[in-house]
């Protein structure tokens, strides 16, 4: 915008605290539209001379333009923002410049100004721009003494000057740039859009009937007070939609790492779930959690990638700001039940897995005896989720992420919706881990006393369940760590914005990132405990079944895989003999009632049937164990 104004040096940090062009480029392009219809011919030049002033080689102290052309610039586009409830900003305030030939502050002042202080009309008249300087503005006249440099915002205070009254002004916490401010009714001016369409400025006075090229202001959108929240005290404030803290280069990153590892975590989750389809009696107790937990996985990425099918903006956005206290039956919401409750559920099945391997392993239950209980662990995995979505949709605390471009707990209730229910279910998760673990390590010593006993099996299973256990856990802990970092410093980030004298302050983007990955990754690690030959079987059988027309054959190889083999059949103490009378010998059915009139069985068989009856009755047998 500044290009061609005269100059071609410019000083950072300037006077509005901006440590460089980006900064300064993000909050000066609000100011466009009122560029672009010509409100006032001073007003690029005075935007230019306080958001990238002048830099003199020779003359090091701040050259600011004069008063006279921030009150040519107020007079002619402050009207036009009071039409939609908005005052002058007071950080520009003329009064705080320096006077045309003050000898004490030199200032800048155009050459060839005009006096008109209109702006545009039905036909986008307005004053044409006066022609700039070919030459840097010179000072309007030497200094006679050396001043102490002016006091800048949120910079060192020492050895610096204070204008009366200055000091008070510049630090009072405002909705300024990057912040959306809300004028009267909720009404926001809202920001250029991107776009490739041309049209003349419309009968309408002012923004509203304003288009140029490639440039299209959207309407005023009207923001429901009761939805916006106050930013570090500042009221009729809302954060921007697109994060303030991430460059455009971050938020392009974030939108590439968050498609990626969502589309990874709903293709391995996918194929977890299609393998249980395909072949439901491998999985039994205690393993069977996994799938169920893969399912939820599945739900979140794909409540992640809905942002890249829906878009940021039409998700977590309401206009320029963030979306805040979302209700009804909106992309939103829903989004937000799909990783929420999804996520929650998915902590509980956890819960549920870990319960069960330490009643395999600790309590010697069988997946018969678990399995009895499976209504109670779908009770508790989907009720549990399910009151605290709930709870948190009531407490008005579903908005944008202004990150992943998407709706999830609202920052006002992570501590109560998710940083005390993820602590909880870790936390019970990992003492059933623990216990199981120490009842192993027990048998495994038991085996090992016994002469000609092997433990390889059981040894490979307690590494089994170590890695999955470590891939779960380790995630769990960083994006509960994550949350913890953004909980505790989010006042300081968000005072930085709206507060100029406050050190600035802004997340760190690695720790950003981090969080959604590990947020995701368990998903993609489960599908690790199906990674074996059985598996690549299954899906040969379906392949034959689809295409090939034979006989899926092959049976399932002797039951559950992984978990099931070692827990229920490897080991006795795990197995399914001494389980407490559960699993008990199965029953030989009774043959058919013959006939009237008809031999009981026919000659000769007598033999052969009871042969056969002992045989079914042998095999029927429970494995015997092996400790």
């Amino acid at each position: 915008m500044c290009r061609g104004i005269g100059y071609n040096l410019t000083a950072m940090p300037n006077e509005l605290n901006h440590d460089n062009q980006e900064e300064a480029g993000l909050e000066v392009h609000q100011f466009w539209p009122l560029v672009e219809i010509k409100c006032s011919p001073d007003l690029k030049f005075f935007l230019c001379s306080m958001y990238t002033p002048i830099c003199l080689p020779e003359y090091t102290k701040p050259l600011p333009a004069c008063r006279s052309v921030c009150e040519r610039a107020r007079a002619g586009c402050a009207p036009l923002m009071q039409q939609y409830g908005f005052s002058w900003p007071e950080r520009m305030a003329c009064e705080r410049l320096p006077t045309h030939g003050d000898p004490e502050n030199l200032c800048m002042e155009q050459d060839n100004h005009t006096s008109s202080t209109g702006y545009g009309s039905g036909n986008g008249g307005a004053a044409s721009s006066a022609p700039l300087p070919a030459a840097p503005p010179r000072p309007t006249r030497p200094s006679k003494t050396t001043q102490p440099p002016r006091c800048k915002p949120g910079k060192n205070q020492k050895n610096c000057q204070h204008p009366p009254g200055e000091r008070a002004r510049d630090c009072a916490c405002r909705c300024r740039a990057p912040l959306v401010p809300l004028g009267a009714g909720g009404t926001v001016i809202p920001g250029p859009i991107s776009g490739s369409s041309t049209g003349n400025i419309g009968n309408g006075a002012g923004l509203a009937g304003m288009a140029v090229s490639g440039v299209i202001p959207a309407p005023p959108i009207s923001i429901a007070r009761s939805i916006i929240q106050d930013i570090a005290g500042v009221p009729n404030c809302a954060l921007p939609c697109h994060g303030a803290f991430l460059t455009p280069e971050e938020r392009e990153f974030a939108a590439v790492w968050l498609a990626l590892w969502s589309g990874l975590c709903a293709a391995s989750t996918l194929v977890t779930v299609t393998t249980f389809l395909i072949d439901t009696q491998r999985f039994k107790y205690p393993e069977r959690p996994i799938v169920f937990l893969s399912a939820c996985y599945f739900a979140v990425s794909v409540g992640y990638l809905s942002r890249s099918v829906f878009g940021h903006e039409e998700i977590a956005c309401d206009g320029l700001a963030l979306k805040s206290r979302a209700q009804g039956p909106e992309a939103c919401v829903a989004v937000f039940l799909m990783i929420y409750f999804f996520g929650m559920a998915s902590s509980v099945w956890w819960v549920i897995l870990a319960f069960t391997w330490f009643l395999a392993a600790g309590l010697k239950w069988g997946n018969e005896a678990i399995a009895s209980y499976s209504q109670y662990f779908h009770l508790a995995a989907w009720l549990a989720p399910a009151v605290q979505t709930f709870s948190a949709y009531l407490a008005g605390g579903v908005a944008g992420d202004p990150v992943a471009g998407v709706c999830t707990v609202a920052p006002e209730g992570v501590r109560s919706f998710i940083l005390v229910p993820l602590f909880v279910y870790l936390l019970l998760g990992t003492s059933f881990l623990l216990a199981g673990f120490v009842s192993l390590f027990r048998i495994r010593s038991v085996i090992k006393r016994q002469p000609g006993a092997k433990a390889d099996k059981l040894e490979k299973l307690m590494i089994r369940i170590g890695v999955f256990s470590v891939l779960y856990t380790l995630p769990a802990g960083v994006v509960l760590a994550c949350h913890m970092y953004e909980t505790t410093l989010r006042n300081e980030w968000l005072g930085s914005l709206a507060c100029p004298c406050r050190p600035r302050a802004r997340p760190l983007y690695s720790v950003l990132m981090l969080k959604y990955f590990m947020a995701l990754a368990v998903g993609i690690t489960s599908g690790v405990w199906i990674w074996s030959g059985k598996t690549v079987d299954s899906w040969k059988r379906l392949w034959r079944r689809l295409f090939s027309g034979g006989s899926a054959g092959g049976g399932h190889g002797g039951g559950g895989a992984g978990m099931v083999a070692g827990v229920t059949g490897v080991s006795g103490g795990i197995g399914s003999t001494s389980i407490k009378g559960v699993v008990g010998r199965v029953g030989v059915p009774y043959p058919p009632a013959p006939g009237p009139g008809s031999a009981l069985l026919p000659p000769g068989s007598v033999a052969s049937a009871s042969q056969h009856h002992l045989h079914h009755h042998v095999l029927k047998q429970p494995p015997l164990s092996h400790v």
